[in-house]
């Protein structure tokens, strides 16, 4: 499926400019984007986008074809181009899903097994068995020992093409970064953002570290190069009908370019990007350990680290289609719009709660046991409260993200920016600022990973980056809270409750 857009380019009274355009690729969870960006201006020149599949082959297991995620890229890129020829760019720009994991042939290139997704949790049992290395993965990594981070993954696609008779020395493992960089320019390299969400890198000395290796059984031949966010990928070598010759400026896993396009790049602005997952993210001074359930990793590497706080959660956007499905959407209908319209014929859920721990919870629990749960429905209880209650989901995990980020008085998140498909519902942002206690500030675009490593490649280029106007035409929507502190407090703690009942665990226990 192709969706491909060519847009007008909007002229101004400001001094004319040529356009410098760089192609911006983005490989999400389930679809793939490339766009033509004007990197002075922030416009877009045209678009394409298109859909890839995820499979859930045995609970627990999420899995994706390399091969496909290469073509719909490569796709996505063709079609992009081909309907702005007059557009040309002058280098490319990649952002990515994150913990991911690719294994193919040094000598071919061809996908060695599937891509183990960030979601997967089959090596829970394997991160239980390391848990007395726990505290120090953590203080190295900044990161929990958790399935859903890249280490355990790389080791089951190892121990599987092993296995199946392949040559240990033959064998690259990287996260979707480095399988991207690898079909388009043949280099094999990894940026270091994406690098610091595997379990294997340092965070101050800002390589691989032996010890992790030798934790998880990786050897270091199979991992790629570590390079700075802006250091150069190399050159695209023409494959699959990509124009050749054209230098990779700037990579970034989505996230964190999300967060370089709102301009959070110090303490006391944060954002959430709404996905598959959520990730709630915000600039911290250093790799100092956070909060017990967040992580502290790398959201940038330029000529000096930027380091964040950040708390991921598993099922965001996903929690809302399996709702949607559940009560009647269409199989490719977006979850988020269906949801609102029905939840908005309602004031509130009807006591309805519900916990979308479908491969058990992330942050701040980590706790992959849980199990996901509808609690408080009655004979009264109608699709309009769970459609709310769905939404509720979504915001009260956020909130509970924000509230531990906070918790050490480390961090604070003054203003929340918003990002991703799920935005797009206004009611959503609405209950999120109520059940936040605070303004959210939504982003006008829906492109904001594109946008954000765009803006990264702009400085390689030697272009001065011009911030759009602030009027009302063109600053970002903004939601305050409506609700009063009693209400809230009610909402939290029977939020709280329904995650304690997941967990299998009395209310108010750790």
């Amino acid at each position: 499926m192709s969706n491909t857009t060519a847009v007008t380019q909007k002229g101004g009274s400001d001094v004319v400019r040529a356009p410098v355009w760089v192609l911006a690729i983005d490989q999400g969870t389930t679809n793939t984007k490339a766009l033509l960006i004007d990197v002075g201006s922030g416009s877009i020149g045209a678009r394409a986008t298109r859909r890839v599949t995820i499979d859930f082959p045995f609970p627990g297991w999420v899995e994706q074809d390399a091969a496909q995620l290469w073509g719909a890229t490569a796709e996505a890129v063709r079609d992009c181009l081909a309907c702005a020829p007059d557009l040309v760019p002058v280098a490319v720009a990649v952002s990515n899903q994150r913990e991911s994991v690719a294994a193919w042939s040094r000598t071919t290139g061809a996908p060695l097994g599937p891509v183990l997704g960030w979601q997967d949790a089959r090596t829970a049992q394997q991160c239980a068995e390391l848990g007395p290395s726990a505290d120090m993965v953590r203080s190295r990594t900044g990161l929990t020992l958790d399935p859903m981070f890249s280490a355990t993954k790389m080791r089951w696609l190892l121990d599987s093409v092993v296995a199946a008779g392949v040559d240990v020395t033959d064998v690259c493992l990287g996260t979707i970064d480095a399988w991207l960089i690898w079909n388009l320019t043949g280099e094999f390299a990894t940026e270091a953002g994406n690098a610091s969400r595997t379990l294997l890198m340092d965070l101050r000395d800002l390589d691989w570290h032996q010890d992790l290796l030798d934790l998880f059984g990786i050897p270091l031949s199979t991992l790629p190069e570590v390079r700075a966010s802006n250091a150069g990928f190399g050159l695209t070598r023409g494959s699959d009908g990509i124009p050749a010759g054209l230098p990779i400026l700037a990579v970034l896993a989505d996230s964190h370019a999300a967060l370089f396009h709102h301009g959070c790049t110090l303490p006391g602005a944060g954002k959430a990007t709404y996905g598959t997952g959520t990730s709630v993210m915000t600039p911290c001074s250093g790799p100092d350990a956070a909060p017990q359930g967040i992580a502290t990793t790398i959201a940038w590497l330029t000529d000096r680290p930027t380091y964040a706080r950040e708390g991921n959660i598993v099922a965001s956007g996903s929690a809302l289609d399996w709702m949607a499905r559940m009560l009647g959407a269409g199989h490719h209908e977006p979850g988020g719009a269906y949801l609102s319209d029905l939840a908005g014929t309602v004031e509130e859920a009807g006591g309805v709660t519900f916990v979308p721990a479908f491969t058990g919870l992330g942050a701040p629990y980590w706790d992959r046991s849980a199990q996901g749960l509808l609690v408080g429905m009655t004979g009264g209880t109608q699709r309009a409260h769970l459609a709310r209650a769905a939404l509720e989901a979504v915001a009260h995990q956020v909130a509970d993200v924000v509230e531990a980020i906070e918790s050490d008085h480390g961090a604070r998140i003054d203003v929340l920016h918003t990002d991703g498909g799920a935005t797009a519902s206004g009611l959503l942002m609405q209950i999120q600022a109520d059940l936040l206690g605070r303004a959210v500030h939504v982003s006008d675009s829906t492109d904001a990973s594109a946008l954000g490593v765009a803006l990264l490649a702009s400085s390689s280029l030697g272009v001065a980056p011009r911030p759009p106007p602030i009027d009302e035409a063109t600053s970002p929507s903004l939601r305050v809270p409506t609700m009063t502190p009693t209400d809230r407090a009610a909402r939290r703690a029977a939020w709280a409750a329904a995650v304690a009942r997941s967990r299998g665990r009395e209310v108010g226990r750790p």
